[in-house]
């Protein structure tokens, strides 16, 4: 076995004892009120950095070009409630134009 093969294989294992160690833990038990609201704001959180590194990330550096016009489109529209397809069209529409006049 290669030694990516053995990497992929201890991550899996990893993931796998990790997530069921809350139900092992735990037992049917609930969990504290401030503990819930923690875990709830994980998941938006880890989303924001992600959309973080994606859109200035770069190789060795923070990049500023169209991908964060896109992103500063998606939030606008986003915030005026318009429908998620229509919020991706103009993000993407957005990137387009940023980077043929900004290229």
């Amino acid at each position: 076995m290669s030694t990516t093969w053995l990497v992929v294989a201890l991550v899996g294992a990893f993931t796998i004892a990790f997530k069921a160690a809350g139900p092992v833990l735990l037992g049917g038990r609930e969990l504290p009120a401030r503990m819930t609201a923690a875990f709830e704001l994980l998941a938006p959180s880890l989303l924001a950095a992600l959309v973080v590194t994606q859109a200035v990330g770069g190789k060795q550096a923070i990049v500023l070009d169209g991908r964060l016009v896109g992103v500063a489109t998606a939030i606008v529209a986003v915030r005026l409630r318009a429908p998620l397809i229509v919020s991706i069209v103009a993000a993407a529409v957005a990137t387009a134009l940023a980077r043929a006049l900004f290229s």
